[in-house]
Order: structure tokens, then C-alpha cells, then sequence
């Protein structure tokens, strides 16, 4: 609900960069406009050189595949180390990024850095995110100082702990959770620091793998470096240290003007995840106030579950992530990432909560999943307010999917985040229909070949398919779930993670309609055989005989049932074991709707049947839209009954 603020406060409108004299520009920063906006670009080209080298070398194929990293430019120590320029990549290192860099370098000290020095951290409670992901940063001196960092925040496949690439809900604390490095060098003056290589590779699983990605960070931080440098030997360096300064200010100026857009008043909002990865007893709620003033907002946690049982956590620099890539993903979408973005936000995260979580028991690893519940809460909050603009919600988790085992050879092999059911919809909004295969709002990412997934795991991907009547109904259509089956060639332990099956994630916006549940099941192999006698079906009496996972189903036919089924817990075993032969089936949940259904196109509802997005049943349930014909063996022969619908509609 929202609340007219009684308070008088109108701020004087400060003066806009673009509206600034030359002289006045020249004497903020350094330099002249034209001059500033080619620095920044050149920074945008030094990190996306950087991003592009990086993928081309990566062996790890959460690197490789998932484009699972960030490169950024921020500003030296005296300008707070302000984030300048970051990469087309992962969103939850935008905002958790800055805080990375200054945090490590000042508790290792900047004094102590010298030139070729790489630092590096993994610590979610340092820098955010979790230990997998580990932050590389150099400094770039120029006139014997300290001028700027070139960083890079990469995952790696493996860091220890108590399950094989690290994804798992189950794990109770941060000992379980893997290796975690403090601010050291990893590099020293461009050698190599031996004893912290032998304390990474001494935990790690991978150590082969991650060798020659590590190699090729440093690579890329001296290729940064010299880019960099280039710009300062070229504009000079107070034009470098200007441009820096204007980068941050247009990223305030444009979020401070989005801000404005949105009235006075306090706006809450809220967001369920199903349980944590120990039992079903305790859901997890997500609570969010905006108290919006002027030009400035405060997000306020308060009410927000305490930290989990297990490692579903995240930490408060994840949050103010969150918070930043639900507010420009509202009012603009064209806000660029710097340490700008947030200068008008305000974040009252009280300690030890689910999204404030505390060491030791308070683990971080599946940290995109909370922060992802608080994107959904900013936007349960400011929807209602936002009409037209409103934005229908995605499908909630990324169902994540870590498996391991052994190939017929010893081999050993893990697979992460390629199978289960982490690519789905997003709803849609007034410019159209959702999206129906990306990852989720707080996310940026590839999707892995189907190609490089069987290459690198003994596993065949059966199907991966929209699923018919499973996008939110609306005016504008949300996204279709996505279906994928997976076939298992030996014996493999399954980790998975999907969190919020129990109830819709995917909200409608603006009259729209919401998209439905998904679920997960193991199918075992035919009469023990090792190889299924053919592709499992989507019809509902194969579930009778699966092993669910996850969803809200039926007890006996173990079919979706959001109203009247069973709730069953993704982690009731903490290790799902699969014979050769078995496949596992992973639904994600469906995309919001935009608008009333009924104010939908009957051509568009017409072009969905054909395409199988809605079935001849779905376009007059939900609709009002009569098709006949038959969408299987004559989909060109299909046909809008006018008649019909127009009687129908009216009843409605």
C-alpha cells in the first residue's frame, strides 16, 4: 500500500551536467565534455577488450559458457574507489563490485601495493556474492602513485567445501561452504605469489582447470592496465580522474531524475522463497519499505526472515545490488552501471537477516536467489503505483542443477548449472510479450551449448522446449516456461535447488495474469534397463511414475496441482542419486502477464496456438479467443470462429 507523504520537502533542483557552462564542466572535471565522453568510452572498450579475451581463453565453462565474470575501472583511494566503467556481464557483481575493491585494498593496505601487484579476495562477507567467485584487482600508477584499479570478479568452477562445484542449498555454514581468502597478493610485481597458488590449489577440485583461467586474469588486468594508461598519457591525468568523476555523476543524475518520476509516499512489498535446504518447516519471507522523498528513496529490510538455517543466504552488498537493478529495471533501464547509480538510494538492512546474513552460520552461496526475492518485492511494491509501466514478473529461481560422479575410465566429472532449469521467462510489459528463455532479472548470462554440456558430463539433453499455457495470460503474453530433459549415462549425485515452486513468481502487471508453478521429477530407467525405451512424455500419466523433487503436486498422480496438491522438498534429499538411464525433468515457472487477457489481439492469440505457446483450450479459457482447426498436423489451417468469440468475450 502506499501512503501521501505530509512531509514539505522540495530540495532545490540541482544543476544538471548537461546543462553545466563549459567553464564550469572544465573546472568539475577536468577536462571538456567532448574530452570526458571519449574517456569513458575508451574505458568501456579497455574492459570490453578485456571481457572478449577472457572468454575466448576460459576453460572453466561457468567462464566459458555462462560468461559467469565482470571487469571494471574504478577510481583511486581518494575517490573512495568509485566504479567508473563495468563490463557487459554479471549483474550481481554491479553493485557488489565497488565495495569488493575498497574493501580489500584497504584492509590490505593501498600503501603497500606496488606496481604489478594482483590482489584477490573470495570473501561473500568482504565483497559479496559468494566464495566461489574470486576478485583480482590491480592498481594502475601513474606519477608514482596510486590512479586507478582494473578488477575482474570471476567464478570459479570449484572451491572446496563439501560438495563438488559448490552449489547446493544444504550446506550449514561457512566451513561447509569452501576456501575462503583473505586480501593477499597473487601476484607480486607480475610473480607470482606461490604460497597463495598453493593455498588455493591445495582445496580446490579443478586445479587444472582453474590454473590456466587464473593466468589468464593477470593477462587481462595488464592489459587493462596499459589501456589505462594509455588514456592517461594521452588526455592527461586530471582529465582521467574528471572523466571517472563524470562517469559516477551521470549514472546519479539519470537514477536521481528516474526517482523523481515515482511519488512521495512509503511503498511495501514482499517475496517468498519455499524453504532452506535442511526441511520444509520454515519458508522465507523477503520484506521491503521504499520511503521515497524528492529525489532520494530508502529501501528499509525490516521484517525480512532471519538469515537460513543453510547456505540460501545472502550478504547486505548483494542486497544494495538487488535493490539498484529493481529500480532501473522499473524507471530506466537505460541507467548505466557505475557507483553513481546508488548515490539516492538508502538501505536500512538490519543485521543477520536473510539478505544480512552473518558468519559463521549465516552462509552465502546460493546468494542470487535472496537478492532475486528482493527484486521481486521492490517490484511487488511499486507495480501497483506504476500502471502502464509496470513489469511482470520472471520465473523466480534458477532451479539450479550441480552433479557429480565417476566415468567408466575414473574419470571424475561435475556438472554445474547447465541442466537443470536455470535459462526461463520473464514477464512482459506494455512494450510486448516476455521473453520465454533468458535468466532471471538479476542475472546476465549465456546459455551453454547443448554441444560443449555433453562433451564436458556423461549426460544427453533430450528436450528443452517452451511448455504450452504456462506463459501468464495479458494483454501482452508472459514468457512460456521452460521444459528440459536431461539423460543420465552413469551413476551421478544431483544437487538441486529450485526455491519457489509453492507459489506463482512470475506476478501479472497491470491487469495481467500470473504464470504458473513449475516442478522437477526423476523418471528411473525402464524395467532397470540403462537407456529409456523412448523420450518421456509430457502427457500426465507418465508422473505417476517419477521421483518428484520439487513442486506443489498431486499425491497420487504426481501432476502439478497448485491448489490442492502436496508441497514437496527440494532438498529432502540431500543428494539425489541417479542410476545410468534415469532423466531428469526440470519446469521452471512462467512469466507475468501484461495487461487484461481479454484485451489481447485474437491474431496474437491466434499466432500463440499455432506456435503452441497456448493450446485451443488456453485461447478460449483465458483469452475469450475461439480457435478452430487443428495446431498439430494443420497449423496453417487454423482459424479465429468471430462469431463465437465476440459471444464469449462478451460474457466475461
Amino acid at each position: 500500500m502506499s501512503s501521501v507523504s505530509t512531509l514539505d520537502i522540495t530540495p532545490a533542483a540541482p544543476t544538471r551536467i548537461r546543462d553545466l557552462a563549459d567553464a564550469d564542466f572544465r573546472a568539475a572535471y577536468g577536462c571538456d565534455r567532448f574530452t570526458a565522453s571519449v574517456i569513458v568510452n575508451r574505458l568501456k572498450y579497455a574492459v570490453g577488450h578485456m571481457s572478449t579475451a577472457f572468454l575466448r581463453e576460459a576453460f572453466s565453462p561457468i567462464i566459458r559458457d555462462w560468461y559467469d565474470f565482470a571487469c571494471t575501472v574504478s577510481g583511486p583511494p581518494e575517490q573512495d574507489y568509485r566504479m567508473a566503467v563495468v563490463s557487459n556481464s554479471l549483474t550481481p557483481f554491479l553493485g557488489t563490485m565497488p565495495d569488493a575493491v575498497r574493501n580489500t585494498v584497504e584492509e590490505y593496505g593501498p600503501d603497500r601495493l606496488a606496481p604489478g601487484d594482483v590482489l584477490i579476495c573470495n570473501d561473500p562477507y568482504r565483497g559479496g556474492t559468494h566464495v566461489n567467485d574470486v576478485l583480482f584487482t590491480r592498481p594502475v600508477f601513474a606519477d608514482g602513485r596510486i590512479v586507478s584499479f582494473v578488477s575482474m570478479r570471476a567464478h570459479q568452477l570449484d572451491m572446496g567445501g563439501t560438495v563438488p562445484g559448490g552449489f547446493s542449498a544444504t550446506k550449514r555454514d561457512v566451513y561447509e561452504n569452501g576456501v575462503v581468502i583473505p586480501p593477499v597478493l597473487l601476484w607480486s610485481r607480475d610473480e607470482p605469489v606461490r604460497s597463495t597458488f598453493s593455498l588455493i590449489f591445495d582445496n580446490t577440485r579443478w586445479g587444472a582447470m582453474l590454473l590456466p583461467d587464473f593466468k589468464s586474469v593477470h593477462q587481462q588486468l595488464r592489459l587493462g592496465e596499459r589501456l589505462v594508461r594509455e588514456n592517461i598519457e594521452r588526455y592527461g591525468l586530471a582529465a582521467h580522474l574528471g572523466a571517472l568523476a563524470y562517469s559516477c555523476d551521470t549514472s546519479a543524475e539519470l537514477m536521481r531524475e528516474a526517482l523523481a518520476r515515482v511519488p512521495d509516499g512509503d511503498y511495501t512489498g514482499s517475496a517468498r522463497i519455499d524453504a532452506d535446504g535442511l526441511d520444509d518447516t520454515v519458508d522465507y519471507t523477503v520484506h521491503v519499505t521504499l520511503r521515497k522523498r524528492g529525489h532520494d528513496i530508502e529501501a528499509d529490510l525490516s521484517g525480512t526472515s532471519a538469515q537460513a538455517r543453510t547456505c540460501i543466504n545472502c550478504g547486505v552488498s548483494d542486497a544494495k545490488t538487488a535493490l539498484g537493478v529493481a529500480l532501473t529495471m522499473l524507471l530506466d533501464p537505460a541507467v548505466p552501471f557505475t557507483s553513481g547509480t546508488w548515490r539516492h538510494l538508502d538501505l536500512v538492512a538490519p543485521p543477520g537477516t536473510l539478505l544480512t546474513a552473518l558468519p559463521p552460520e549465516g552462509a552465502p552461496m546460493m546468494f542470487w536467489e535472496a537478492s532475486g526475492a528482493l527484486i521481486a518485492a521492490v517490484f511487488d511494491a511499486l507495480n501497483p503505483f506504476l500502471g502502464a509501466n509496470a513489469v511482470g514478473g520472471d520465473y523466480g529461481s534458477t532451479n539450479t542443477h550441480n552433479a557429480h560422479g565417476t566415468r567408466p575410465d575414473g574419470t571424475p566429472w561435475t556438472s554445474a548449472t547447465q541442466c537443470g532449469g536455470e535459462h526461463g521467462p520473464w514477464g512482459a510489459t506494455k512494450a510486448g510479450d516476455g521473453d520465454s528463455y533468458t535468466v532471471l532479472f538479476n542475472l546476465n548470462n549465456l546459455d551453454p551449448a547443448t554441444e560443449t554440456i555433453e562433451h564436458d558430463a556423461p549426460v544427453v539433453l533430450l528436450r528443452k522446449e517452451h511448455a504450452i499455457d504456462t506463459g501468464g495470460p495479458g494483454a501482452h503474453r508472459g514468457g512460456a516456461a521452460n521444459l528440459k530433459d536431461s539423460l543420465w549415462l552413469t551413476d551421478a549425485d544431483h544437487h538441486l535447488s529450485p526455491f519457489r515452486t509453492r507459489e506463482p513468481s512470475g506476478v501479472g502487471a497491470d491487469g495481467g495474469q500470473a504464470g504458473p508453478t513449475g516442478a522437477m521429477w526423476i523418471f528411473p530407467p525402464d524395467d532397470g534397463g540403462e537407456r529409456p525405451a523412448k523420450l518421456v512424455p509430457t502427457t500426465p500419466e507418465v508422473y505417476a511414475r517419477s521421483v518428484p523433487v520439487a513442486g506443489v503436486l498431486d499425491p497420487e498422480t504426481k501432476t502439478l496441482d497448485p491448489e490442492n496438491g502436496a508441497y514437496h522438498h527440494f532438498a529432502a534429499r540431500k543428494t539425489w542419486r541417479t542410476t545410468p538411464g534415469s532423466v531428469l525433468r526440470c519446469l521452471t515457472n512462467g512469466g507475468g502477464g501484461w495487461g487484461s487477457p481479454f484485451a489481447r489481439d485474437p491474431k496474437k492469440v491466434l499466432a500463440d496456438v499455432r506456435d503452441e505457446y497456448v493450446s485451443i483450450e488456453g485461447a478460449a479459457r483465458d483469452y475469450g479467443v475461439v480457435v478452430t482447426g487443428d495446431p498439430h498436423f494443420d497449423p496453417e489451417g487454423l482459424r479465429i470462429d468471430e462469431e463465437a468469440t465476440e459471444a464469449l468475450r462478451a460474457r466475461r
